[in-house]
């Protein structure tokens, strides 16, 4: 902790340089990796593993680099196993983690779900991010504007968004200004980088799933 009670993470501290682009940037903008006691590479999303940190912008074109042309081992200095289909494993794990983030600023009462409720929260002045789905329907979405000066998070699909709210699927959502906001935002930019031309990615709630969001939006909130 910081002495004025603020958590001290990861995004803290000087600029991190990707193995595969060789360009410095915040760490919020890579995704860090450690070498395990087997050699193999393991993704460290919140930056708490132990061993130095490999780090690599969070774009599948950086991951797919590093993976291919064996610079995880050149940081390394040592042979390393990486895994299968790393941007797909590094995507799906970050789906998850920005899913569990929005629940949990649900249950702590900083998120909405359904549009009404969006919309009073956004008409109210209290929404700092408007989230809708990225399968919803279009001409629904256009219904609500982003928060001045707020975000906007659109590249989450609609079971992801169910997930987060204990529903079977969500086409809009909002954040105020609670203590996860920050970092909801934060790992979702992340996460949108690795999902660059994302159709044919695999989502949280599976293919299958999202394969029939769009006959079904219009009953989801």
């Amino acid at each position: 902790m910081t002495r004025g009670g603020r958590e001290k993470n990861r995004e803290d501290g000087p600029d991190r340089r990707c193995i595969a682009t060789g360009d410095s940037q915040p760490a919020s903008g890579l995704v860090r990796f450690v070498v395990g006691p087997d050699a193999q590479v393991v993704p460290d999303l919140a930056g708490k593993l132990p061993g130095r940190g490999i780090w690599v912008a969070s774009t599948r074109e950086a991951l797919e680099k590093a993976s291919r042309k064996g610079l995880f081992a050149r940081a390394a200095k040592a042979q390393v196993t990486v895994p299968d289909a790393l941007p797909d494993l590094v995507e799906a794990m970050m789906g998850r983690r920005v899913v569990e983030l929005i629940s949990l600023a649900r249950k702590s009462g900083d998120a909405v779900a359904g549009y009404e409720k969006v919309k009073a929260m956004l008409d109210r002045g209290d929404a700092d991010v408007l989230i809708q789905a990225e399968d919803g329907s279009a001409r629904g979405k256009t219904k609500l504007s982003t928060p001045q000066w707020g975000s906007y998070i659109g590249w989450l699909t609609a079971d992801e968004l169910g997930l987060a709210f204990g529903r079977e699927k969500v086409i809009h959502a909002a954040l105020g200004a609670g203590g996860l906001t920050k970092r909801v935002v934060e790992e979702a930019q992340r996460l949108k980088g690795l999902r660059t031309g994302w159709a044919g990615a695999t989502s949280v709630a599976g293919a299958a799933g999202a394969a029939g969001a769009a006959g079904k939006d219009k009953r989801a909130e």
